[in-house]
């Protein structure tokens, strides 16, 4: 758990402006630092099932601030994952069904030829 300094450190290395405390920037920030502590935790104590579910709780709720973050702000979603140096989703390019068909069928084609 954070203590009350560690807490405001965060909140002073990552607000937007002055007196915020609960932007999402802080939010992940947050999230991020109890993440590591759980996660070091969990390597030393690897029975404890209701910490790793509340590991598991918070993750999620970062991944949905994330989400939100990129959706609304992409310049300060990008620098907040730079600072917290943390992992970026790839993402894939959706095709449709029909297309990858098509593309399946000519390979064949070509194959036979």
């Amino acid at each position: 758990m954070l203590t009350k300094d560690q807490k405001q450190k965060i909140i002073k290395k990552y607000q937007t402006h002055e007196g915020d405390t609960g932007s999402t920037e802080v939010q992940i920030a947050i999230l991020s630092a109890e993440i590591d502590e759980l996660s070091d935790h969990l390597k030393e104590h690897h029975k404890d099932h209701s910490s790793r579910r509340g590991l598991l709780r918070k993750v999620g709720e970062r991944r949905k601030l994330l989400r939100y973050l990129k959706k609304e702000n992409a310049a300060s979603y990008e620098e907040l994952v730079k600072k917290l140096k943390l992992k970026q989703a790839k993402v894939f390019a959706n095709k449709p069904v029909q297309d990858e068909k098509k593309e399946d069928n000519k390979k064949e084609d070509e194959k036979g030829k």
